[in-house]
C-alpha cells in the first residue's frame, strides 16, 4: 500500500497539534526531507511480519444464540474450536470474554467499533488452554470495551443476573460470570482493571480471581493499561478456578511486560485446609459509600465459617484504602486515554503489537467516535484535559503513589495470611433500560471501591460466593500477598467445601 505524503496543510494542523507554527523556511525544507524518510515507511511495508503458526486450523467462526438458548444475554457468538486431544483441561468447555482474540473470529469488545473486526491471532491463554485439551465453546459478552462495572453498556444489550434477571450480572466480564449457569460451559476467562472479573462474579455467585499482576500473560487480549491490566479465571468452584490458573499462568516470552513469575501446582494445594490462616478484615472495606447493610452482614457471618475450620479473623486498620480512589482514578483516566488514543496499542514497551487491531479501532475512532458509550467520551474528556492541561503529573504522581498503596497492604499482611472484606458494597443492580446518561455513567462506577484498589497494586484478590440476601448473591473478597494465589483458592475450597453458600 503507497502511503500518503503529508500536505501543505497537514503540516501546518500537525505543527499547531504540537504547540507551534511552521514558518515558511521550515515548511519548504520539510516539504523536501518528508519523502526520504517516508520511503523508509515503504521500506518497512514490504517486510513481511512473521506471524505465530496458527494451530488447531479446524475454525468455525459459529453464530449468535437466541434469546430462547441464551436467556441471560451472556453469549455473543456459540462457536467450537478443540484443542489437543488430552491435558489437563480435556473435556473442559471453556467460554471467553470477547476482548480476547481468537484467529479466525470475531472479536468485538461488544462495541460498534469493532464490529467487523476478526482476530488474525490466539491471544496466548487460548494457545494455552488449547494444548491442554480444552474446547472453546463461546464468545462471552462484556460491557462496551469493558467501560462499566453494571453489565448493560454492550451493543448487544444486557448481561442478566441468572439468580434474577430483573438485575445485571455485572461488568465489564458479565457475560464471563453469567455464561456459567448454562450446563455446557464450565470455565471462563474474564479482565480486570477495577474489578471486572470479580464484580460480576460478585453479583452472580460464581469464584472469580484476579490473579497476581504478571502472573497471567496478557498478550492477544484488549487492554486499558499495560500497568494495571490483568486477565483471569472463573468457575462454578475452586477447584476449576485452581486448574486453569494451572494452565495459563506463567511467563510469555512475547509479552515483555511479564517478569519471572513463580508458577505452583495450585490444583495440589486445594485439599491442604485453612488451618491456622490468619485473616485481617479491614475496617474501611465495610460501611462504604453505597454499601448495604445486609452485604455487610452477610459476609462478616460468612468469616465465622473461616473460624469453624481453625482460621481466625480480627478487625485491622489499613486508612491508605479510603486514600485509593485518588490514586486508581489518578492512573485509570489518562491510561485509558492513551491507550484508546494509540489505538488500544500503546506504546515503549516490547512484546507483540497487534497491528491489525490497531488499523480497524484508529478507522473506527474517527469514522464512529460517536458510537462510543458515554463511559469512554466521559474519560476521553476528563482524560485528556488533565494530560494537556497538567502535562501528566496527575498520572506520573498516581504511578510513583502506587508503591506507597501497595506497601500500606503490605504492612498488614506482614501481620495476617489474608485480608478480607466485601467484594462489592452492593448487590447486584436492577436492569434499568431507560436510565438517562448521568444515571447509566453513575451506576457504572459505583461497586468498585473494595475491588479498583488491588489492580493498582497487583495484589492477587478472589471472590468467593458466601451468601444470599433478597435472591441476589454477596461476595466475599479475600486479598493475598503477591503471588501468593494458592492461599486464596485454598480458601475459597475450604470454604466451599463446608458450607452451601446459598443457606448462609
Amino acid at each position: 500500500m503507497a502511503l500518503r505524503l503529508p500536505t501543505e496543510h497537514d503540516l501546518r494542523d500537525l505543527a499547531r497539534m504540537n504547540y507551534f507554527e511552521l514558518s515558511d523556511e521550515e515548511l519548504a525544507a520539510f516539504q523536501q526531507l518528508i519523502p526520504d524518510f517516508f520511503q523508509l515507511y515503504e521500506m518497512l511495508e514490504q517486510i513481511p511480519e512473521p506471524r505465530k503458526a496458527m494451530k488447531y486450523r479446524d475454525r468455525d467462526p459459529g453464530y449468535r444464540p437466541s434469546r430462547q438458548d441464551d436467556p441471560y444475554n451472556a453469549i455473543i457468538r456459540r462457536c467450537s474450536l478443540r484443542g489437543a486431544p488430552s491435558g489437563k483441561l480435556a473435556g473442559k468447555r471453556v467460554g471467553l470474554k470477547n476482548n480476547i482474540c481468537v484467529a479466525g473470529m470475531p472479536m468485538t469488545c461488544a462495541s460498534m467499533l469493532l464490529d467487523d473486526y476478526t482476530a488474525d491471532t490466539d491471544a496466548t491463554i487460548v494457545t494455552r488452554m488449547l494444548d491442554e485439551g480444552a474446547e472453546i465453546v463461546a464468545l462471552l459478552n462484556l460491557d462496551n470495551l469493558a467501560f462499566s462495572g453494571a453489565g448493560d453498556t454492550s451493543v448487544y444489550g444486557p448481561t442478566l443476573n441468572p439468580h434474577n434477571q430483573e438485575h445485571l450480572a455485572g461488568g465489564s466480564s458479565g457475560g464471563s460470570a453469567a455464561a456459567l449457569y448454562y450446563d455446557d460451559i464450565d470455565i471462563t476467562i474474564g479482565g480486570d482493571q477495577g474489578g471486572s472479573i470479580r464484580i460480576p462474579a460478585s453479583w452472580c455467585g460464581v469464584v472469580g480471581l484476579k490473579a497476581t499482576h504478571g502472573l497471567i500473560p496478557y498478550g492477544g487480549i484488549v487492554g486499558i493499561d499495560s500497568t494495571f491490566d490483568h486477565a483471569g479465571p472463573m468457575a462454578r468452584s475452586a477447584a476449576d478456578v485452581a486448574l486453569a490458573l494451572e494452565v495459563i499462568a506463567g511467563k510469555d516470552a512475547a509479552d515483555a511486560r511479564m517478569v519471572e513469575v513463580p508458577v505452583k501446582p495450585y490444583t495440589e494445594a486445594l485439599g491442604l485446609g485453612v488451618k491456622g490462616l490468619r485473616i485481617g478484615v479491614v475496617s474501611e472495606g465495610f460501611g462504604i459509600a453505597g454499601s448495604e447493610p445486609d452485604v455487610d452482614e452477610t459476609v462478616r457471618r460468612a468469616l465465622s465459617v473461616f473460624g469453624d475450620l481453625g482460621a481466625s479473623a480480627s478487625n485491622v486498620s489499613i486508612p491508605a484504602h479510603k486514600e485509593a480512589p485518588g490514586i486508581v482514578w489518578g492512573l485509570l483516566g489518562e491510561g485509558a486515554t492513551a491507550m484508546l488514543q494509540s489505538n488500544g496499542m500503546g506504546y515503549h514497551w516490547q512484546g507483540r503489537y497487534n497491528a491489525s487491531l490497531a488499523e480497524t479501532l484508529g478507522k473506527a475512532r474517527r469514522a464512529q467516535a460517536e458510537d462510543l458509550p458515554p463511559t469512554v467520551k466521559l474519560v476521553l474528556l476528563i482524560g485528556t484535559y488533565v494530560k494537556e492541561r497538567y502535562h501528566g503529573r496527575m498520572y506520573a504522581k498516581a504511578q510513583n503513589l502506587r508503591n506507597w498503596l501497595r506497601g500500606s497492604y503490605d504492612s498488614a499482611l506482614e501481620q495476617y495470611d489474608v485480608l478480607a472484606m466485601p467484594t462489592t458494597p452492593m448487590k447486584a443492580h436492577r436492569n434499568q433500560p431507560d436510565l438517562d446518561v448521568l444515571g447509566r455513567v453513575a451506576h457504572a462506577l459505583n461497586m468498585n471501591g473494595n475491588t479498583a484498589p488491588f489492580d493498582m497494586t497487583g495484589h492477587p484478590a478472589i471472590n468467593i460466593p458466601c451468601g444470599k440476601s433478597n435472591s441476589l448473591p454477596v461476595g466475599l473478597m479475600l486479598v493475598g500477598r503477591q503471588f501468593e494465589d494458592t492461599t486464596l483458592l485454598q480458601a475459597a475450597y475450604a470454604f466451599e467445601q463446608h458450607v452451601q453458600w446459598e443457606t448462609l
